[in-house]
């Protein structure tokens, strides 16, 4: 296969795409969106952030809501040798599943926070939320069954396969979060199914749309999943050390949950001294003070297990890329896709 030499990109590269890839799907999300009956239509555009709990619009911070399986469904339909904008169907369709599961989600997680403000849960009830999360479902599949007749079938049974993947490692992060005994593998299956499976189902779709061959498709897919691999471990670190002015949720956020995140098993898995104290502190039940929360993501940096997670991204990352090699794509969209892929490296740390 040929590799794919990609022009030096910009510190700001992965930006730039994110924006201007954005700008092209968005007007079809927002106009999918309004579709929606009025009560859910409010419900999910609070999520999204386009406005308040009343409907009135407000000003996105910086960073919300990158939107990154949709701007991968378009830069792989690009990559293919089709037009950006054939994919626009793939692309409104994943980020509609991508928020189906944020609602719901935060629902089974707790989380009170989204997007740096009150989660919809919280806002409009669990029940309202829950139903919004559905209707988002429905129009993600009506999405791709209103559109393209010749590829609707194949890419519907794609986002369904997707989607059950993403029930089954939802499923598995229950089971992970319930009690003690959890293994790196336990960890791999989670990440298999809640995320590498939509980035790697975006890819897909992308490429379906684009008129990739089935070859294209098929190393796409894998690229998008590993690339998911590496974006959730750089979740999982985020979720311990990132900055909340940038991650919208609080510091130490995880570890205030006792996630069983990858560098939180890593850790308790280590049979090191440091491994054992966190042990004991999320066996013990009680809430932790900022002050120990910090004193926390020291021991688990003490076992290695930060590291450990970083390299497994960089490892993912690596193998993406691989995949990208392979699949003898246009350059500029494929120079985009790294791009991306280098984005996910820097969230790492």
């Amino acid at each position: 296969m040929t590799m794919i030499e990609a022009p030096a990109r910009p510190a700001g590269a992965a930006g730039q795409v994110l924006a201007r890839t954005r700008a092209v799907f968005e007007p079809a999300l927002r106009a999918a969106v309004h579709r929606l009956p009025t009560p859910i239509r409010r419900i999910a555009g609070y999520h999204l952030g386009w406005w308040d709990a009343d409907e009135r619009p407000v000003e996105v911070p910086d960073g919300t809501g990158k939107a990154i399986r949709p701007v991968l469904a378009l830069l792989c339909g690009a990559a293919v040798g089709g037009d950006a904008a054939d994919a626009i169907p793939a692309a409104v369709a994943v980020e509609l599943v991508h928020n189906f599961s944020l609602l719901h989600d935060d629902i089974m997680d707790g989380d009170r926070t989204r997007r740096h403000r009150p989660a919809a849960w919280t806002v409009f009830g669990t029940a309202q939320a829950l139903l919004a999360g559905d209707s988002l479902l429905v129009a993600a599949m009506d999405t791709l069954a209103s559109d393209r007749p010749e590829i609707a079938p194949r890419a519907l049974h794609d986002l369904a396969a997707g989607m059950q993947d993403l029930c089954a490692g939802q499923s598995a992060d229950m089971r992970l979060a319930s009690g003690p005994g959890a293994t790196l593998d336990d960890c791999r299956e989670v990440i298999a199914g809640k995320t590498a499976s939509l980035l790697g189902c975006a890819c897909s779709l992308g490429a379906m749309y684009g008129g990739g061959g089935a070859a294209q498709v098929r190393l796409l897919r894998m690229f998008g999943e590993r690339l998911g691999h590496a974006f959730q471990l750089a979740d999982d670190i985020l979720g311990i050390w990132g900055d909340p002015r940038e991650t919208g949720k609080p510091a130490l956020g995880d570890l205030a949950r006792r996630k069983r995140s990858l560098p939180v098993v890593a850790a308790l898995a280590s049979g090191t001294a440091a491994g054992r104290e966190l042990s004991a502190a999320y066996e013990a039940g009680v809430e932790f003070s900022p002050a120990v929360l910090t004193h926390l993501a020291g021991l688990v940096e003490r076992t290695g297990a930060r590291r450990l997670a970083a390299d497994l991204a960089a490892r993912n990352l690596a193998d993406a890329v691989a995949c990208l090699d392979a699949a003898v794509l246009r350059p500029g969209p494929a120079a985009d896709l790294r791009a991306i892929a280098d984005l996910v490296g820097a969230r790492t740390g």
